[in-house]
């Protein structure tokens, strides 16, 4: 008897320690079912997300690229529209990702743990709202579909690197 109740706090100990442990977490995909997979999970080691450059036309979220740390992603999506841009400032994090989306994506507002709201592109379809499941985790890399424009995105959030010097 004593051993299963020794087993029992063991177990209940270590798991308590696995869920401590969580941080990494995932929204989505929003928008539509076209368009070819991208994904940037290798380029969070370069370091956190430090800028972003959306393409925008008068319906559609056109292309994305990120910055991470001091490294720019590969431009996914088409060549039509303006191309927008805005740096986070030093330890600047993205804390929300919200955004509208019918067939393909329409609009993206980042949210910052500075209080700044970053929108891109047209206040129509359906609506999404994405947050990290854990405290103190941000925004690490974005996933998706894209084409002629960005047809789906996917948030993967997770801490902060600890290890920032060169950001």
């Amino acid at each position: 008897m004593l051993t299963i109740v020794l087993l029992a706090l063991l177990c209940a100990s270590t798991s308590a320690k696995a869920a401590l442990a969580r941080s990494s977490s995932y929204n989505g995909e929003y928008g539509g079912g076209g368009g070819k997979r991208f994904s940037h999970s290798g380029y969070q080691l370069e370091g956190p997300i430090t800028a972003l450059r959306v393409r925008v036309n008068k319906y559609f979220i056109v292309g994305l690229q990120v910055r991470y740390g001091k490294v720019w992603s590969d431009y996914v999506g088409g060549k039509s529209g303006d191309l927008e841009e805005i740096f986070l400032h030093p330890g600047e994090s993205v804390i929300q990702v919200s955004g509208k989306y019918k067939s393909y994506l329409r609009k993206l507002v980042f949210v910052t743990d500075k209080g700044r709201y970053l929108p891109f592109g047209k206040d129509t379809g359906t609506s999404f709202n994405a947050l990290p499941l854990y405290p103190n985790t941000v925004l690490r890399f974005i996933s998706g579909r894209s084409g002629s424009v960005i047809d789906a995105i996917g948030l993967h959030w997770d801490s902060y690197p600890s290890d920032c010097s060169s950001c």
